[in-house]
């Protein structure tokens, strides 16, 4: 008897139809228990515990991203500071080898103004003696006139 009514057309255009509508109200069923199970999201949901697990390797790799940028950086720092003491160093060297050379250059200028200082008292002397001279020969050449 079921045949005989679905041969009918008109029956048939309206089993049809109801059939449609039935699979378009389960897909609308699904649809809304699925938008139900995301909003009475909890960690102990199948769904919660997936995206749990999701989080936490998230979390993980950005650590690790993270610790990796920073051992990234440590190394970069490091070796800046490695240059940094090494121009240190050089510079160091070249001051030490400069405030030597003041050093010589000082004991130099010191040894200098020694030696002005004593050929100007020797300078002094001499200019006496040559004034002592002169006195006496100007002594003499007097007496000689007088004589």
């Amino acid at each position: 008897m079921a045949r005989r009514l679905l041969l009918d057309p008109a029956i048939h255009e309206e089993f049809t139809r109801l059939k449609n509508l039935v699979e378009e109200k389960d897909k609308k069923v699904k649809e809304l228990q699925e938008k139900i199970a995301a909003v009475s999201f909890t960690p102990q949901s199948k769904m919660g515990k997936t995206l749990m697990a999701k989080c936490r390797t998230l979390q993980e790799e950005n650590e690790e991203i993270g610790t990796q940028a920073e051992e990234g950086k440590i190394h970069e720092l490091a070796m800046k500071l490695a240059s940094e003491k090494s121009q240190n160093a050089e510079l160091r060297s070249q001051f030490e080898a400069l405030h030597k050379q003041i050093d010589e250059l000082t004991n130099d200028a010191e040894r200098s103004n020694e030696t002005v200082y004593i050929l100007q008292e020797k300078l002094e002397v001499k200019d006496n003696e040559i004034k002592r001279v002169k006195l006496e020969l100007h002594q003499k050449t007097v007496l000689e006139k007088d004589n």
